[in-house]
């Protein structure tokens, strides 16, 4: 049997403007920087949260100044998110979708660039408990490294004890791709959140596309376990 690994942001719940509006508000009060769209992307997008930071002031800092400065940046990002109260939830059809694993057995996890303080608050806000072990979700400890490479999902197959190739991965990213790409994962499926779904479409890299997890019947559940 297949385990599902799922990146979250972006992919179980959509939150590309809350992440855009948080580091450019960060960039610009904290390192008097406007960042521009090409800087967005190959910078801050899909990107774990010190390496952005290091780009944005312009040298490697200490863990502790990392570790203050991502709790900024997220406090600014947990008050957008809770302030839209209209798109505080999971995306349509994933509870429905993760009840239907959950009484499948299927191994899951989350594999997320966020830090644990976010991953708690998402926990609460959302009851992920009902579907995650907190124990199994890899996060951004400060040791992790950075998508495209393929340590999140790796770490994620080992915590399920499974190998990577019996995993089924949910991104909604390049970098996301190419990261379970390179972990060599069963099956990759693009959620379009962040991305126009006809340029997903043409990415040999998918082996699915989807809008939202109403799009994918029991019939496919199980073809993607099998």
């Amino acid at each position: 049997m297949a385990g599902f690994i799922f990146d979250f942001n972006g992919t179980l719940f959509a939150d590309a403007d809350k992440q855009e509006i948080s580091w450019r508000r960060f960039a610009r009060d904290y390192a008097n920087k406007e960042l521009s769209d090409q800087e967005f992307d190959d910078h801050v997008h899909g990107q774990n949260a010190e390496l952005t930071l290091n780009y944005l002031f312009d040298r490697q800092l200490t863990r502790t100044e990392v570790n203050d400065y991502s709790e900024r940046k997220e406090k600014i990002y947990r008050n957008l998110c809770q302030a839209d109260t209209d798109r505080f939830h999971l995306l349509q059809g994933a509870p429905e979708f993760l009840d239907e694993l959950r009484r499948a057995n299927v191994p899951m996890t989350i594999a997320t660039a966020s830090a644990k303080k976010n991953v708690d608050f998402f926990f609460e806000a959302f009851g992920l408990s009902r579907w995650f072990d907190m124990k199994q979700v890899i996060y951004d400890d400060g040791t992790m490294k950075s998508k495209p490479d393929p340590d999140p999902f790796l770490r994620a197959a080992l915590k399920l004890e499974l190998r990577p190739e019996q995993t089924v991965i949910f991104e909604d990213s390049p970098s996301g791709f190419g990261a379970a790409k390179a972990a060599g994962a069963k099956c990759i499926v693009g959620v379009v959140t962040n991305h126009n779904r006809a340029v997903l479409e043409k990415d040999s890299r998918l082996t699915l596309v989807i809008d939202d997890y109403l799009e994918i019947p029991m019939s496919k559940i199980k073809q993607l376990i099998n």
